[in-house]
């Protein structure tokens, strides 16, 4: 399945990348990811899962963690006040989400 998205800009300025609400929970994640090195590494790791170097694996950022595992995803977000506490979505759909925050972080910095 493929994903709607959109970037906007917060208040403070801040890139926001708005996903549909089955996914937003994968936004508290990616916006974290301030680099992009950060997200080469992150990308690796699941390129690791999807070939089968890893069972899974998983990062915790700020608010939010990810569980890869090779065909799904999920996000947790501990610190919400209300449900949903957690998406999930396709590996290989949060990988493509990954290069196009990618591209944007190079976009924005002119990399």
């Amino acid at each position: 399945m493929n994903y709607s998205y959109e970037f906007k800009e917060d208040p403070f300025g801040d890139l926001r990348i708005v996903l549909p609400e089955e996914i937003s929970l994968f936004s508290d994640f990616i916006e974290d990811i301030s680099t992009e090195e950060e997200v080469d590494e992150y990308i690796e790791y699941m390129k690791h899962v999807l070939e089968g170097k890893y069972e899974d694996f998983e990062i915790q950022l700020n608010a939010a963690s990810v569980l890869i595992k090779k065909d799904v995803t999920t996000v947790e977000n501990m610190f919400r006040v209300e449900e949903p506490y957690e998406n999930t979505m396709e590996t290989q759909r949060f990988l493509e989400l990954l290069f196009t925050w990618k591209d944007k972080i190079r976009e924005i910095f002119k990399v």
